[in-house]
């Protein structure tokens, strides 16, 4: 781009790639919804064809193809762009809190934490499921606070000795079940 013919220059700034990335990605989209009748016709002939398809679409294929080349030109690319200014704004501001971290508010309705950074609030959002995995992980394993296994509380100490509760157990037949451990 020569410097000068930028007609919109919100963001003087060339965008990094991942950026660009997506405002191709709104482009696309774009022509892809200027063009989508074009393209559910194509579709439709396509769809339980292999080889025939080359020969019994070729009609609705040539229509597919010169909807998108009259879309895809540079304004649809410049108005993809201004749209991912807007939706970048719209972030901006959706993202922006204050940075006073005396202020922190827990709303009651999302569970989501009033102004704070967007930054402080990922990381509150990252440290919950991290709880949350770490409490599932002591839930499946039976471990205890500290992290060591339950399975040792498992056992009772009785009048015949250590036993483990599997053992020796009668279920609803009568019959005596377990007994692996051996008993003393």
């Amino acid at each position: 781009m020569i410097i000068g013919t930028n007609k919109s220059p919100t963001n003087p700034t060339p965008l990094s790639a991942p950026q660009e990335q997506q405002v191709k990605d709104l482009y696309y989209k774009n022509v892809r919804a200027k063009c989508a009748k074009e393209i559910e016709t194509f579709a439709q002939c396509a769809l339980g064809r292999t080889f025939t398809m080359i020969y019994a679409c070729r009609q609705p294929r040539l229509a597919m193809n010169s909807c998108m080349l009259q879309y895809q030109n540079q304004d649809e690319l410049d108005k993809a762009r201004l749209e991912w200014f807007a939706l970048a704004e719209e972030r901006r501001q959706v993202c922006y809190f204050t940075t006073n971290r005396q202020h922190l508010e827990k709303v009651e309705d999302g569970g989501l934490i009033a102004n704070v950074p967007c930054v402080i609030q990922a990381r509150i959002e990252h440290q919950r499921r991290l709880e949350d995995a770490r409490e599932k992980h002591k839930e499946w394993w039976n471990l205890d606070e500290s992290g060591r296994t339950v399975g040792k509380a498992a056992e009772t100490i009785n009048e015949a000795g250590l036993r483990r509760r599997e053992e020796n157990r009668v279920d609803a037949s009568g019959v005596t079940r377990g007994g692996v451990y051996g008993s003393r």
